[in-house]
């Protein structure tokens, strides 16, 4: 099983994969989940996150700084 978005908190999800004579089987939905590594300036390492790509996008509009410091609070070990 995929690991879920540290930053948005995306899961896979379960729904209906439908043939073309319609009949329903389950299946997953897998969020787009990546291991990418970030440089933190402030503490001159760098940071693992598994990130979705909205994920991704949050980063680049808030700051890996503030990502990380909502990670923080939640109790998520960075």
């Amino acid at each position: 099983m995929t690991r879920p978005c540290q930053v948005t908190g995306r899961r896979p999800r379960a729904g209906k994969q439908i043939s073309h004579s319609h009949r329903r089987t389950n299946r997953w939905f897998q969020p787009n989940t990546h291991k990418r590594r970030f440089w933190l300036p402030s503490e001159g390492r760098w940071v693992t996150l598994h990130v979705s790509t909205k994920g991704l996008r949050t980063i680049d509009k808030r700051g890996i700084e503030a990502v990380v410091a909502d990670l923080r609070r939640r109790g998520e070990r960075v």
